[in-house]
């Protein structure tokens, strides 16, 4: 059985509540990555196209339940009008008379977008009565927002036992064949990297790599942990002490599994300060200097890691290698970066997850040398660890 999407569906005459994640961010007003509404058109434009029209709804922010303008979706109307080049109507709540009066008049080829959902805190209660509201709106409901599907939330899980179906959109069947389809059955050798900033949230997804991967490859802040946990002198850099005990348990798997090849860096790239304009050097993991912090994995490390990957058919990466937002501590990061797309041109296939990694893909411009740049960050890393999302679950199979 395969799961039900758009592309099944004729939506002629059909008003399509389509559950997007227009969680963007705006700074004065003003958009500055339209990534996640870009991500969203696909879907839109199959409803419009087959003659339906579309109720757009979204969280933005985290209002806490409560009408607060600067988490409003109006930016969100304006770009998706322009995008879509059609005047997007706009309800100022998502539930209530005027929600309810404007979508019953939305005529086919329409789009109406609604007021932040988090404006109510029955969305994230998965409130009963909010959600019969939600699905009062529309006579068929569709799924195209894999970043909160990891959540149990009205707008995601209680509205769907008001739909006889409950469909995928693109984007979101797009991320699960990549996320869950091609890492449950990878082509071989399948290469995880993982980066970012602390081990407590990737435990779960080094347990369960463990068991999948050919490669697992750790860079990022992280590495500290595990350095410390090795005896070695890691400087001010950033370090878990209440970890330190758990990073001795991942390495000494590593070093039982003869399945599964581990790496960590040789070398790291260490500053005076956590500061772009900063004193900074490369030294081996074993010649850490007191006093100094590591802010990116070293010249040797970005060789061996990108080896690793050129030799690998499928290739996972979620967390960035190092402080990626500084210009002088990116290198490790856009090296993976570069190493990924290249390992891509020769026919891998190359998954990274959402949240700090993919904003690093799409500020170093690689975006479109990548299979595939999830949407996602929780969501994604919860997927990767071998964990059902609520949401995915209530999609229809064909």
């Amino acid at each position: 059985m395969s799961r039900l999407t758009v592309k099944d569906i004729n939506f002629k005459n059909k008003k399509v509540l389509i559950r997007v994640d227009f969680n963007v961010p705006i700074s004065n007003g003003k958009i500055t990555n339209d990534f996640r509404i870009v991500s969203s058109l696909p879907t839109i434009k199959k409803v419009l196209k087959d003659g339906g029209s579309v109720i757009c709804m979204s969280h933005l922010g985290r209002p806490k339940g409560e009408v607060k303008p600067d988490f409003s979706l109006k930016p969100v109307q304006k770009r998706l009008g322009e995008l879509l080049e059609l005047d997007v109507k706009f309800a100022d709540d998502c539930v209530g008379e005027k929600a309810k009066k404007l979508a019953s008049e939305l005529k086919n080829g329409e789009v109406l977008l609604l007021e932040n959902l988090r404006f109510h805190k029955e969305e994230k209660k998965n409130d009963a009565t909010f959600s019969k509201a939600l699905s009062e709106l529309a006579d068929m409901y569709v799924n195209d927002a894999f970043g909160t599907s990891h959540r149990a939330h009205a707008s995601n899980i209680g509205v769907t036992k008001y739909f006889d179906k409950v469909i995928s959109g693109l984007l979101l069947e797009k991320e699960l064949t990549y996320l869950k389809d091609k890492i449950e059955s990878p082509q071989r050798p399948y290469t995880a990297i993982l980066g970012g900033a602390k081990i407590s949230g990737k435990i779960d997804t080094i347990n369960h790599l463990f068991e999948k991967v050919d490669n697992l490859v750790i860079g990022g802040g992280m590495i500290f942990t595990f350095f410390k946990a090795m005896g070695y002198e890691i400087g001010n850099s950033l370090v878990e002490e209440d970890k330190i005990g758990l990073a001795k348990e991942i390495l000494e798997k590593a070093k039982n599994n003869d399945k599964v090849k581990f790496y960590l860096p040789k070398d790291v790239v260490v500053a005076d300060e956590f500061k772009n304009d900063t004193n900074f050097e490369t030294v081996s993991i074993e010649n850490i200097p007191k006093g100094k912090i590591g802010l990116d994995i070293g010249e040797k490390s970005i060789q061996q890691f990108s080896e690793v990957i050129k030799s690998s058919k499928t290739v996972l990466w979620n967390g960035p290698m190092g402080v990626f937002e500084m210009e002088n501590f990116a290198r490790g990061t856009e090296k993976i970066a570069d190493a990924l797309a290249k390992s891509t041109e020769l026919g891998a296939i190359s998954i990274v997850g959402g949240g700090d990694s993919a904003a690093a893909v799409k500020k170093l411009g690689y975006y479109d040398k990548i299979s595939h740049v999830s949407t996602g960050g929780g969501a994604s890393l919860e997927l990767i660890s071998g964990i059902e999302l609520p949401a995915v679950a209530e999609i229809s199979q064909k």
